[in-house]
Order: C-alpha cells, then structure tokens, then sequence
C-alpha cells in the first residue's frame, strides 16, 4: 500500500463513520480500540534511535553519533533495515498476544536530525554531529531502511526535532531559539527537508522549544509554510511528548488547554504525545476548532496505518523472533562500531602486539561499564561486552590482565565511608604491574542525555564545559605519571577537552558508545584486528571559551563552518594504521591532481579519485569532498559535498567516484534564498578538511582546485 491516494481514500471511508467523540480520540498518541469498526488499539510512541528500544531484548546498534562517525550511507540504511525487521517482528509477536502497549508498534520517533551545534548539549550524541550535509545524508538512508521499498511501509520513520532545536536542555520548554533566515536555511532546515523531499519521511515530530517567538508545535511557519507548503509533506506530524501543554504553562502563548490543543491541530499536529488533545473536545465546544479540523488529523493518521498495512495482510507479517537479535543483526552491530571507532593520536604504540606483552591494566570508570556501551534511548541486549572483557577475552590465559576501577564516573570516591579518591592508589598499583595501561574515561547517558531523562544534579543532561569530571582528571594525571605508556579510551557522545591526553597518553581513541558488544570490537582494533576507519562528525574544540553563548543560536564561530580558532581535532579527522593515499584525481574527466583550474557544469558534477593502499594491511578509508564558494554568502570555511567509504586491499589500487549534487554550488543569503551568486568555486579531495590542523595531524594533504562554472 504505498499508493499514499488508496492509502488515504481507505482512511477518508473508515474516519467517515466514526463520530466526534471517536476521531478526537484518535488523536492521542495512545489512540484506543474502536471495536464496532474493528479497529484495534495502537500506541504510537515508539523508538528506534539505534535499534529498537524500550520494549525488551533488540540488537542494540552504537549510539547515533558513533554511527555517524562511520561516513557510511550503506550502513545506515542496513541498519535501518535490521532494526525495522526486528519492529515488525515484536509488532507481530506482541499483537498476537493483545499486547499493544506503548514501545510496541510501527511508528518510530526516529532518526534525530538536529543539528549538534554547541558541544555542550546533553543530546548531541542522538543526532548525526554538527554538518547539515552530512547529517542529511545519513539521515535520508536512515529512513530508507527503516520505511523499505516493499509494497507496504515496513516501518514508518519520524524526523525530529522539528525545528531549530539543540539545548539548553533545562530551558528547552520555554525557550525562544532565536535563528536568521540565513541559519534556518543554511543549517537548521537542510537535513528536514532532505528527508521529506528525496526520503519521503512518513512522520514529523515539534521541538519543545519556540523558534522566532512560534511553539514548534504549533508553529504555521514551520508546519503550514514550509513543511506542508514548500516542501509538500504528505505524512503526519507529531508533538514531543507534553510539549503542547506548554503552550500555556510556560511558553505563555495561551491561556488555556483548550486554546493550546486548538493552537496545535490547527497549525497541523496531527497526534499528541501527552494529554492535551483530552481538551479538544472543548476546544470544539468553544468553537475553537471545527470538526473537519479534527477530521483531517484523523484521516492523515489512518493513512500511515493503512500505508503500514496494519488493517490488511502484508509481506511483513511472518517475520518472527527469531530476527530479533540473530547472528546477522548483530554481525552488522559489531561492523557499525567497528566503523565508528576514530582514533585521535597514535605515537606508533597501536596496534598492541600480543606476543610483547606479559600484562595489561584495564582501569577507569568506563572500563566495565556497561551504560558506557549504551548511549540512551535503547533497548536491551541479552549479553554485553564492555572494554575490560573484550581485552580478557581477547587475552585469553597468555597475558594477565589487571583491572581497576580506577575512580567513580563523576564523585570523588566509589565507598560513602572512605577518605578520599578511594580507588586511585590501586589504579597506581595496576599501571606500576603492567606493560601499557588501557585508560577508559568519559560520560554514560547519567552525564550526558535528555532534560529529566537523566541522574545528574541539574537534571537537564548538558555540560556546563568540555572537562572530564575532576575524579577522571585525577585519575587520567595519576596513571600518566606513573611513566607507563597509557592508551586512552574516550566513551562520550560529544566532543571533550582531550589537550592533557593528547599531550601525555601515547594514543588516544574516542569510542562513542559503541553498542552492546562494543568491548569486543574495541580490544579487535587495540590489538590490530581492525584498523580504525571513523571520521569525527563534530569538531573537537580545545575549551569553551571562544564559543558563543550556549543560547545563542547564531551559528558564528560554531562548528567547522564558521570555527576561527584552530580546534584540538578537527570535524572529518580520524587516523588508521594503514597508509592510503591519492594517487590522482580527476573532475568531469579533466586531470586536476596537480591543482589548476577546470569549467563544469553543476548538474554533472563528479569527482574521481584514484586511491592506492601502501600498507601491508587490508584498510577503509573515508574519501572526503569540500567545497567553497567564492561569494560574501558562502560559510567561511566551506562545507563537505560528497564523501565516499573506501575499502583496500594491501597494495590494491582503486578509482571512486563521487558525485556532488548541484546543491553544493549553491549559498544562501542573509534574507535565506538559496542561489547561485558566483562562478568560481575551490574544490578539496583528500581525507578529511583542507585546513592545516588537519595537515599537522594526519601528515597528508588534500588536493586542491578551481572550478568555474
């Protein structure tokens, strides 16, 4: 039923008989059964950031931005593709018992598609990092996977936030993200309409916050001009949960409930997560809405579930548990994480070598943890492996393996009654007995994550600055000085002041949070069964002081875009242990290798580049294409265009092709019209940004060029 016209004829005919008080009711996200219509209850609150979660056992995925970090449109959309199957297998073993409580049916709220402009947002680790084009891409294979190409919606995936939404988290029910048009259509906008316009998205969800004075959940700007106006979205929107009763006990934008579900359906919500919508029938009594107002949120609701086949037989109906968590699924988990691991510094200590060592320490809070593997909104692995049993594993009886604690993930001891950093002598003790130190530091979603969904003081998830807490500070300087070579492993979901490890730790890895079985597949890279591929999808600033205020939604001086300061490690970096390199590049069939100028036309726009492996070891690389116009109206420091997953045999050489949407040729000026002001552009192919931070990092330059158009 992907004929959305039949889809919605059949809802127009079954909404028509029912009454008032029935359609209402449908409105809210747990929309109960209408038995003399046989239509069954359904909930539509479901998740499905990283794997199906919230609703028992599911392959658990890395967190978002860790498969970010991976450049990889294939695998997300393989993704996608696993974690829809395992949603229609619980959707048809749940209904099969009754069971259609909330976690359980087909409408993933998922992916989230903001973008993580400031590194302080407790969030960012849910979205796919700072760059809009990136962000857009992924997100739109994302969607793919999820929704298939079957006859049938196997899934039906949801955009969110929509729009303009990226912390403060304690403030994010009544605060005002105040953004220009130039920011809306550059940044916050791009990724939204990519997967309306090329993924046909299925659902929309509102922010919490305001954008330009407009709740996003009610915001005919957002919804009515541009979503369903420019963009001709076609599918269903939905609130964040309680957001529309914000409306008027914080935002201030209503009076009453009434008002404020009036407010909503009228601007185009279709469901309500939360209870406000209970108001809509006096909303109707107050003559604030009508009844075909309530008709067509009803009508746009049933054509989802009609699109989804819930009311027929599909081709998805025998998929089964024996999916759920299968060999293949989480073969595909350990390939993500593998994918997503980005290795920061390397003084030529990795790979380890086993037959060297006689023993190994294995301290920090993140070591054996398992909310260290997890990120948030995810579902339940029925094992784990966190970093300290993937390198017992790993080890096997040859090497001792030490371990310790090291200190608590953020108070000043692990025992109430103690004195002191009451873990920090043993981690001494372990570094002085072993031949290297794996240091595992960072954040779980108890730091890091959603306002009121977390356990930190402030409940609202975001870090007050880019520091470890003090206890890992402490613990990180009390290993170092210890003189033994010490490999850090960052597990965070966002960028982290790493200038003390980068100076004193021999190499450094940001691990994300890397899945279920995550420890299995970090030890398979410490000890070079893997080699690192991953790219940072954000920057890695030094400190916050050059930032912005964190409310202050301009994007100058953010991200790689518009950064002036020199950034610890910059967005696309990541190091590998093999050595791939350029060996020519062409445009639209013209040399450019040795630079020089060419003249193409945009809407056949591709680049060639021919790679060779030099190293002794099978590796993936992420070919990366930046673009810069020569206008007032470009982003400062240009903007990634087209990027490539490349893998290489020893010695083998290979030509990718990447194409660059005529998109790419565009800027968008300070009133947000999107054109084509210059026709001269520099172009850069390589392995991460054309910056000199880069250059000094990876020791390998870009190639660059002039295009005219």
């Amino acid at each position: 039923m992907r004929d959305r016209a039949e889809a919605a004829r059949k809802a127009k005919e079954l909404v028509a008989k029912m009454t008032l008080e029935e359609k209402a009711e449908q409105l809210k996200y747990d929309a109960p059964a209408i038995p003399r219509l046989g239509v069954p209850a359904y909930n539509w609150w479901n998740e499905a950031l990283h794997g199906v979660a919230r609703a028992g056992v599911a392959t658990v995925f890395p967190q978002a931005i860790g498969m970010a970090a991976a450049f990889d449109t294939e695998l997300m959309k393989e993704a996608g593709d696993v974690i829809s199957t395992e949603g229609r297998a619980k959707y048809n073993e749940y209904s099969r018992q009754g069971d259609r409580d909330i976690y359980k049916g087909l409408t993933f709220w998922s992916p989230n598609v903001n973008i993580f402009r400031d590194p302080r947002w407790g969030r960012g680790h849910e979205t796919y990092g700072e760059d809009p084009y990136l962000t857009g891409e992924l997100g739109k294979a994302f969607v793919e996977g999820l929704q298939g190409d079957g006859e049938y919606l196997k899934s039906a995936a949801c955009a969110k936030h929509f729009a303009v939404h990226s912390g403060p988290e304690a403030l994010r029910h009544k605060f005002d993200a105040k953004a220009s048009e130039k920011d809306m259509r550059e940044t916050y906008l791009p990724a939204f309409e990519k997967l309306v316009k090329e993924a046909d998205v299925e659902a929309v969800m509102g922010a919490y916050n305001r954008t330009n004075g407009e709740p996003c959940c009610g915001s005919t700007t957002l919804m009515e001009k541009i979503l369903r106006g420019e963009w001709k979205f076609q599918g269903h929107f939905v609130s964040d949960c309680w957001a529309i009763r914000d409306f008027h006990t914080q935002h201030m934008v209503t009076d009453t409930a009434e008002e404020s579900a009036a407010m909503a359906l009228k601007a185009g919500c279709d469901v309500n997560c939360g209870n406000t919508y209970l108001h809509l029938l006096k909303a109707y009594e107050q003559g604030l809405i009508t009844e075909e107002d309530i008709t067509r949120a009803a009508e746009r609701l049933f054509t989802t579930r009609f699109l989804l086949g819930l009311f027929d037989g599909t081709e998805y109906d025998e998929i089964g548990l024996d999916k759920v968590e299968c060999r293949e699924h989480l073969a595909l988990a350990e390939r993500a994480a593998a994918e997503s691991v980005v290795l920061l510094k390397n003084d030529g200590i990795l790979p380890l070598k086993k037959e060297k060592l006689k023993a190994i320490g294995v301290v920090g809070p993140n070591a054996n943890s398992r909310a260290a593997l997890m990120g948030n909104y995810h579902g339940t692995a029925s094992r784990y492996i966190t970093v300290l049993e993937g390198i017992q594993d790993a080890m096997g009886e040859d090497v001792r393996v030490y371990y310790s604690e090291g200190s608590h993930l953020f108070k000043d001891r692990v025992e109430g009654l103690s004195a002191g950093p009451d873990r920090l002598s043993e981690a001494k003790i372990v570094a002085r007995h072993s031949d290297v130190v794996i240091l595992c530091v960072g954040l779980d979603e108890t730091l890091e994550g959603e306002e009121g969904d977390t356990g930190n003081s402030y409940a609202s998830g975001d870090k007050n600055d880019l520091l470890l807490p003090e206890s890992q500070r402490q613990l990180l300087e009390a290993v170092t000085e210890t003189g033994k070579p010490v490999i850090l492993v960052n597990m965070t979901g966002s960028a982290m002041d790493l200038r003390y490890a980068q100076e004193h730790c021999a190499a450094v890895v940001q691990a994300w949070y890397p899945g279920a079985r995550g420890g299995k597949v970090i030890a398979d890279i410490l000890f070079g069964e893997i080699s690192p591929s991953g790219k940072l999808p954000v920057t890695f600033y030094n400190d916050t002081e050059a930032l912005p205020a964190f409310e202050d939604y301009s994007m100058k001086g953010r991200t790689y875009r518009y950064l002036t300061e020199t950034p610890l490690y910059p967005f696309g970096y990541g190091l590998t242990y093999g050595d791939i390199r350029l060996k020519g590049v062409s445009c639209c069939g013209q040399n450019v290798a040795g630079g020089g100028q060419i003249t193409v036309k945009p809407e056949a726009f591709t680049v060639e580049a021919q790679l060779v492996n030099n190293g002794a070891i099978p590796q993936e690389e992420v070919l990366q294409v930046y673009i810069k116009a020569d206008s007032a109206n470009a982003v400062p420091n240009g903007k990634l265009c087209g990027f490539a997953r490349v893998s290489l045999a020893p010695g083998e050489s290979k030509t990718v092709a990447v194409p660059v949407d005529k998109d790419a040729f565009t800027v968008i000026s300070d009133r947000g019209e999107k054109l084509i002001d210059t026709s001269s552009f520099a172009v850069s192919v390589g392995f991460g940004q054309p910056d000199e931070r880069t250059k000094a990092l990876t020791g390998k330059e870009c190639t660059e060029f002039t295009v005219k158009l």
